[in-house]
């Protein structure tokens, strides 16, 4: 028996057992499991915070390793994330014990979805940011929304919950496949009423051979939406449209800066901190001004796409308007960390360089005074197997100063990308060193922003601790 596991008395449901429980979204199954009164109790390679803090906060047993033991007492029944393969110890014993288990997807379409309505949340970028905004408004509206996003949104503090059962559901739809017997992508499973499509880049390049590929899951996912729901598609998309092409059933409705969109952005400041929406519908064109606290032009088009599927929820546009001006970016979004002696530490999750490229952007254009220092960390899949390493040296135009990190185990040197910059850049192969450049090469007004899908080593604070150092040395 694992030490320790024991239930609070007054778990009343079924023991679950949840393989690679720190994972975002495993890690939110597990809090939507404890709300329905289940008893929880999980494994992972990694146990630290914040995910592990959240859970243990909300009564589930945590082991650290992957283990046979761990399945003791026996569970009813084990939910395996997609991280997991054949020949792990633990997968090996569910299997070997004829535990019944099931995938995350799988799991929360049968306990959670049934008989809500589901409002899916679809792209290579922007997912988390534009599902946190959708469940905001819908909070705003009195709707109780429930929603599991692959981050934390700050207006809830956690990144899963029920909601009222009678209300909608956001969720994070995901293309990454489900699980190691269950080959396809996560938001298959959730059969939305309403799905955004933000937009379609090649990415995973671990599981999907080229764009193409990802575009059949994608179509996968519209072949479910209903003919009397709603399907949100990003103008100026040439892979959407390819998806569009291969069947619809469900009116298709368009947003973003085209002209001919229903749903119209029209930017009035470069940092988009202000910016025009024109809802151009059957019954009339409607005009509103966003004055809210994010920046960037891809961040107006995940408040906009948020917007449309809101208002297929009753909101109307004034009141989402209105309710924009409280929403706090999800945490590791453009998330200011701290500041010391003028110079602030900005902690983003971009990994694609999409998205290296629009939060550079972003915050160049809402720096007035200052410099962007970028510190960047190829960690995902994609960047570690090289797929998109022609694009990253163009996607720092933005920034005055580029300290990339290379890794142990990373396959590819980055000194080509920094031969290449059209920046001053700097390669680093060790985390002290970078906080050395960096906090020596800082002054103030400058922003220091770190982008990794990962917990890079505790970078942050120790780029702020380093900062009070010199600071209080001056």
């Amino acid at each position: 028996m694992a030490d320790g596991l024991a239930f609070r008395e007054f778990d009343t449901g079924m023991h679950l057992h949840i393989v690679g429980i720190c994972g975002t979204f495993m890690g939110s199954l597990a809090l939507l499991a404890r709300e329905l009164g289940h008893r929880v109790s999980g494994s992972d390679a990694n146990v630290y915070p914040p995910m592990s803090t959240q859970l243990s906060e909300a009564g589930i047993i945590l082991m650290e390793g992957y283990h046979a033991d761990n399945l003791m007492p026996r569970p009813d029944k084990v939910i395996i994330g997609n991280a997991l393969s054949r020949g792990n110890p633990e997968v090996e014993a569910v299997l070997k014990s004829r535990l019944p288990y099931v995938s995350g997807p799988q799991w929360l379409a049968e306990e959670v979805l049934p008989g809500r309505r589901v409002l899916a949340v679809a792209g290579t970028h922007g997912k988390t940011t534009t599902a946190s905004i959708l469940a905001w408004l819908l909070e705003k509206a009195g709707q109780s929304p429930g929603f599991l996003i692959g981050g934390v949104p700050r207006n809830f503090g956690v990144s899963a919950r029920l909601g009222d059962g009678a209300g909608p559901f956001v969720v994070e739809a995901d293309e990454y496949d489900t699980a190691f017997f269950d080959k396809r992508s996560k938001f298959v499973h959730y059969r939305p009423d309403v799905a955004i499509l933000g937009n379609l880049e090649f990415d995973h390049a671990d599981i999907f051979d080229d764009l193409a590929a990802i575009e059949r899951q994608f179509h996968h996912l519209v072949r479910v939406i209903p003919g009397d729901g709603a399907l949100l598609v990003a103008d100026r998309q040439p892979a959407l449209e390819r998806v569009l092409a291969q069947g619809v059933w469900t009116p298709v409705t368009r947003f973003g800066d085209d002209s001919n969109s229903t749903w119209r952005l029209v930017l009035d400041q470069e940092d988009a901190c202000r910016f025009r929406i024109i809802r151009q519908a059957a019954v009339g064109r409607e005009e509103a001004i966003v004055d809210w606290p994010l920046t960037g032009s891809h961040n107006a088009r995940n408040a906009i796409a948020a917007l449309a599927a809101a208002a297929e929820c009753g909101v109307g546009l004034a009141f989402g308007v209105d309710a924009l001006t409280s929403f706090e970016s999800p945490r590791r979004r453009q998330e200011l960390r701290g500041q010391v002696g003028g110079v602030q530490v900005i902690d983003d999750f971009a990994h694609h360089p999409t998205a290296i490229a629009a939060t550079l952007e972003g915050l160049r254009a809402s720096t007035s005074d200052g410099r962007v220092l970028a510190v960047i960390e190829p960690r995902s899949n994609t960047m570690r197997l090289g797929s998109l390493k022609e694009r990253l040296a163009a996607s720092v135009a933005c920034a005055d100063q580029v300290f990339w990190y290379q890794p142990e185990g990373l396959d590819w040197s980055l000194e080509a990308v920094v031969q290449q910059s059209p920046v001053p850049a700097r390669l680093v192969s060790s985390i002290d060193e970078i906080v050395s450049a960096v906090v020596t090469h800082a002054r103030s007004g400058d922003r220091i922003v770190v982008m990794s899908n990962g917990g890079f080593g505790g970078i942050h604070e120790k780029l702020l601790s380093a900062l009070e150092a010199r600071h209080e040395s001056a």
